[in-house]
């Protein structure tokens, strides 16, 4: 059906991803994996002291964050899912949207054939972080592989992702394992849980608006979270992190997603280039042990 389907032909593409959709989300779930969720969920529940534990249903497929393509944003995910019913229900639907008309459009665009696409459905417990953001395994400025970048911000990653606020940025060296520049934004807004599992944006108080949103051990922290990301997967990362406060501080770092940097990861790089890299960040350190730039944004 999908795979014979004209997506230029908007109708029919409206109503073959509406029928996809509906066959996938009206399908009841197996009994032995209602079991095997319903029991996962109760185990997670139950380890932290806590009924109906909300948790992100998130969806990971196949054709997804290839080093050739990006899928980020094609398939659902959802935040704050309280009880095992309603993560049976969210499952199905992130497994349905596999079958959106931006998803299918996009596979045809990228030639991935229907056959192949899949989805798995990862299901993690919520965090409220104090501070969220991203890091890349190398500089997306300019592909240095001996950097990691960092942006932070206070609250929920949204605001950092959607462009909300500008984030706090830090440049990691890899190789000696400084802090190397620090721009330090007027951090506006941030992404807050309200009472009803509701993500809302509030005004930051003045007296955070200019402080650096991480300390330089969390810094640290979250550039040895991506390295090890980076050396797991064997490529560099793109990767989505929280510090949550509830957690003891030699473990509060997050990874909440990974996925492959498919900017600089496309080009060519040779040898020599790497090499030349991370030889100028060792003799960078070497001459100047204390260079690190720090900027303030007002």
């Amino acid at each position: 059906m999908v795979a014979d389907l004209d997506v230029t032909d908007g109708a029919a593409l409206t109503r073959v991803s509406a029928e996809a959709r509906d066959t996938i989300t009206g399908t009841p779930l197996p009994a032995w994996l209602t079991d095997q969720l319903d029991e996962a969920y109760a185990t997670l529940s139950e380890r932290r002291g806590q009924a109906d534990l909300p948790v992100a249903v998130r969806s990971s497929a196949t054709c997804e964050d290839q080093p050739d393509a990006s899928f980020a944003g094609e398939h659902d995910t959802y935040l704050w899912v309280r009880s095992a019913e309603a993560v049976r229900e969210h499952l199905l639907r992130c497994w349905a949207s596999l079958y959106t008309e931006r998803a299918i459009c996009y596979r045809r665009q990228m030639r991935y054939g229907e056959d192949g696409a899949a989805m798995s459905v990862g299901i993690q417990q919520m965090v409220m972080p104090r501070t969220s953001g991203v890091a890349f395994t190398l500089n997306p400025i300019n592909g240095d592989r001996s950097q990691v970048a960092i942006d932070a911000s206070w609250g929920l990653g949204e605001a950092v992702v959607s462009g909300s606020v500008t984030p706090d940025n830090f440049l990691v060296d890899k190789v000696m394992g400084d802090i190397t520049s620090r721009v330090i934004s007027d951090k506006t807004v941030e992404h807050v849980l309200d009472g009803d599992d509701r993500v809302v944006e509030r005004e930051v108080d003045e007296a955070r608006r200019t402080v650096p949103s991480l300390s330089d051990e969390e810094i640290r922290a979250v550039a040895a979270l991506a390295r090890r990301a980076e050396k797991h997967y064997g490529r560099p990362q793109d990767v989505e992190w929280a510090i949550d406060p509830a957690l003891p501080s030699d473990a509060n770092v997050v990874l909440l997603q990974a996925r492959p940097e498919t900017v600089w990861s496309r080009k060519k790089r040779d040898v020599a280039d790497c090499s030349a890299d991370t030889f100028s960040s060792i003799v960078h350190n070497l001459l100047h042990p204390s260079g690190t730039q720090t900027v303030h944004l007002h």
